[in-house]
């Protein structure tokens, strides 16, 4: 039986959660943007199935919901994971015997599991407009795909490839349509009303909280076409683009990573398989695009602290923490061992997309550490 979950908030210190550090925390992200760069941010905190905090700051329309950028990644292991509970999809299983148009050029040997570690080898195989608006012109970009690497050998964050073969790997193993089987099987059975990946682009204006540049007043900013900026193309969202198109409210993003652990809808044992540490390297690759010189540790496509952290999660928490993170300097996260969630989002960016400025760093860094050390001694 699936557990719904509730948004109704308790008071922290029911579900172990100190209302003090709460406190903390909750200014520490409204001075973003009461006395900061960000137009808009979002924060919630949830602990042992219950939403403790929901919180909006700055100017957004009622209803509202943020892009999540790569924050969204773990919404789509969630369903990846799902496969492998219903022993439909298995970390060891060839990428080309899941999906035949896959096994081309030499990627016959890739699994499963180097897909979900972004080890697989082509981490910026191509698939563009027109191409990913259609089941055929997304199979066809998959038979072109070329190796960079060979598959396992380097950590290299595959920025778009690798959700598109999650979202084929969900429509050949169920029939259903990512968009559609992220809905009727995974959120709204537990009630996370607020995701939707696929929104129209008649919706797209009332209800997504626009992109803001944080770095220029120039009307017409030349930004990194490679960044979340891209997204500003109603076409990319509506075609559902998987890795950074999920769009959401910060209290389902907590919630969601709640229902992980007590909803049902997954059995324990997958989840604590799926979020182990499988791979442990220092990412390659330019910093705006996830290469850096601190190894990140990778589950099956959400990253865990381990011993440092790493992908911009917190070192307060436990080794067991899993989650991601997001441009410009969004975060999602939760820790076994502490039983809290807490989603961070914002729409505002710099010109680059992601927020390398030590004020950036250091707004990231200090929210995830507050947030991962919210639990009562």
């Amino acid at each position: 039986m699936v557990t719904s979950m509730q948004t109704a908030l308790v008071d922290p210190e029911e579900v172990g959660v100190d209302p003090a550090r709460l406190d903390v925390l909750v200014r520490r992200v409204a001075l973003e943007v009461e006395h900061g760069p960000l137009p808009a941010a979002q924060l919630a905190v949830a602990a042992r199935g219950r939403l403790v905090a929901n919180h909006t700051f700055g100017t957004i329309r009622p209803g509202q919901r943020f892009i999540l950028q790569s924050v969204g990644r773990t919404l789509l292991a969630s369903c990846a994971w799902k496969l492998m509970d219903e022993d439909l999809l298995h970390p060891q299983d060839r990428v080309a015997d899941v999906v035949e148009e896959f096994g081309t050029n030499g990627k016959e040997a890739v699994t499963v599991e180097q897909v979900l570690t972004h080890t697989a080898g082509f981490p910026f195989a191509p698939l563009g407009l027109p191409a990913m608006e259609s089941r055929e012109g997304r199979l066809a970009a998959f038979a072109k795909w070329r190796l960079t690497y060979e598959p396992g050998t380097l950590l290299q964050f595959h920025l778009t490839s690798a959700a598109w073969l999650i979202a084929e790997f969900v429509e050949r193993l169920t029939g259903l349509p990512l968009p559609v089987y992220l809905r009727e099987v995974i959120t709204e059975p537990l009630g996370l009303t607020s995701v939707q990946l696929a929104v129209p682009q008649a919706d797209q204006a009332a209800s997504i909280a626009p992109m803001t540049v944080t770095d220029s007043t120039d009307p017409n900013p030349q930004v990194d076409p490679w960044g979340p900026w891209y997204l500003n193309n109603p076409r990319i969202i509506a075609a559902g683009e998987p890795s950074h198109c999920i769009v959401a409210s910060a209290a389902d993003v907590a919630l969601h990573y709640q229902a992980l652990a007590c909803s049902g809808l997954w059995s324990r044992s997958t989840i604590e398989d799926a979020t182990r540490i499988r791979v442990s390297m220092p990412p390659e690759g330019d910093q705006l695009y996830g290469g850096g010189s601190v190894p990140v540790n990778m589950g099956l496509f959400v990253t865990v602290a381990g011993d440092t952290g790493g992908n911009w999660l917190p070192v307060t928490g436990s080794s067991r923490l899993f989650g991601h993170g997001g441009a410009a300097s969004q975060l999602g996260f939760y820790d076994p061992e502490t039983e809290v969630s807490v989603a961070f989002l914002t729409n505002g960016y710099p010109l680059a997309g992601y927020d390398y400025t030590r004020a950036g760093i250091a707004r990231v860094t200090n929210i995830g550490n507050l947030g991962a050390d919210l639990a009562a001694d």
